[in-house]
């Protein structure tokens, strides 16, 4: 029993060393393969049952030595440092969180059913249909933008809202601005006693029928009185030709609920011929006509909804104004930032969000099944999936013009060949043994 055991357990070395060897030479061969998270073997002893009591109390039965068995092991948490490219749409991540991606070959076989995959690095470029994929045919995921650049809402516990990311290649034709958000907080200050009746002014840019980039000028005048009177001139300019859109007394409220907020909306002057505007108090909206094109105001109402036009403090802020539409224009590059958001540029100087790439995270990175291509996929080990938007939360950032470096250290692996090596051999020495000790015990009949 004893040699034979002894044998077992030099052949379980040899297998397990063997092993290790494989885990080392493949760490080393994937030293430049960006995104590899390098193996371990893990060594666990075992033992057989000698089938005699022990002399332990409580009648436990005695063991023998069995050999070892391994255990692959992925160091999928640990992080490779991140080396910059002079390729825009060469992705990393700057933090624990993992890229979600599927197979090209498997989303065009079966679009309904989306195979995830996760990575933490890649080297995208779009293919002749204008998805982002690598060389070895896996495609980047997204969540979808509207048509004025604003992500779409999306569950975050599911892939269900994730979509490869596709570029349109093509010339982009000139699409006229519908909608304008009017975002800007007014002094309140400035029409009490002390107010000196200076105008607040601010630039709504918008695109026409053919494209071009055209300007409106909205100035605000405050009426001075004592008590404060919270009323407004509001006069919209069209730039080009310097006649006036429209001319509105707005008033806003002092109600505790609704302070600050659009409280009414009168018009003095809805501008002539090719210029008209009316307002909408239920929407909070301006509808314009220029010149045969009709643009939606948003400046917001105390009825609900929105607020875009606000008198909140002591001083001026033009928040910032958004709008549809978009010039013609020749597709020139693409580039993401590290909040994820995807955006293409044409040759009009134009740049439109196309997508925002979210970060996956899930409660143990190590647990995660390893898939060929420096991909892994959610398992029970793993833990539940839930996607982030980079920056928010513990997944960090999304690097552009940047790639992770394999985990592998080629000082550490050829130390470990060196002791495995060794271990391999003093094994292969106990099965030596062991034959020449039969091979007495065969002699002992002679």
């Amino acid at each position: 029993m004893g040699i034979s055991t002894s044998m077992n357990a030099g052949v379980s070395g040899l297998n397990a060393n063997g092993n290790k060897l494989s885990t080392i030479a493949d760490n080393i061969a994937n030293s430049e393969t960006y995104g590899y998270k390098r193996s371990d073997m893990d060594f666990s002893s075992m033992t057989v049952s000698a089938g005699g009591s022990s002399g332990v109390v409580g009648g436990g039965r005695a063991a023998l030595a069995g050999g070892v068995s391994t255990n692959a092991i992925w160091n999928i948490a640990a992080k490779g440092a991140l080396e910059g490219t002079s390729n825009s749409t060469d992705i990393a991540v700057s933090g624990r969180g993992m890229l979600p991606v599927t197979s090209l070959a498997s989303y065009q076989a079966n679009a309904d059913d989306l195979d995830l995959m996760l990575t933490t690095t890649g080297s995208f470029h779009t293919d002749k249909d204008g998805y982002l994929t690598t060389s070895s045919g896996i495609v980047l995921l997204g969540w979808p933008a509207d048509t004025e650049g604003n992500i779409l809402p999306a569950a975050r516990d599911t892939t269900a809202s994730l979509e490869p990311v596709k570029i349109n290649l093509s010339s982009v034709s000139a699409v006229p601005t519908e909608n304008i958000n009017m975002y800007a907080n007014l002094p309140a200050t400035d029409t009490g006693p002390d107010g000196t009746g200076t105008a607040r002014t601010m630039t709504l840019e918008y695109f026409d029928s053919l494209g071009s980039a055209q300007n409106l000028t909205v100035s605000y005048t405050p009426t001075v009185a004592d008590p404060q009177s919270n009323e407004w001139t509001m006069e919209i300019v069209d730039e080009k030709s310097g006649n006036s859109v429209g001319t509105y007394t707005i008033t806003f409220s002092d109600a505790t609920a609704t302070a600050g907020q659009v409280a009414s909306v009168v018009q003095v002057d809805g501008g002539a011929g090719a210029y008209t505007t009316s307002y909408d108090t239920s929407t909070g909206q301006l509808t314009m006509e220029l010149n045969g094109q009709t643009i939606m105001v948003a400046i917001g109402s105390d009825s609900g909804g929105p607020q875009y036009l606000s008198q909140l403090s002591s001083s001026f802020s033009s928040k910032g104004v958004t709008h549809d539409g978009s010039p013609a224009g020749t597709y020139q590059g693409v580039t993401i930032d590290e909040n994820g958001f995807i955006k293409a540029s044409y040759s009009s100087g134009f740049s439109k969000v196309l997508y925002q790439v979210p970060l996956a995270d899930v409660a143990n990175l190590d647990g995660l099944s390893v898939l060929d291509n420096q991909c892994f996929a959610v398992s029970a080990a793993s833990g539940s999936l839930y996607l982030w938007e980079p920056g928010d939360g513990p997944t960090g950032t999304v690097e552009g013009f940047a790639l992770e470096l394999s985990t592998t250290d080629i000082a550490t692996e050829l130390t470990d060949m060196i002791r495995t090596q060794r271990a391999y051999s003093s094994n292969a020495k106990i099965i030596q043994t062991v034959d020449e000790m039969l091979q007495e015990t065969t002699n002992l009949k002679r």
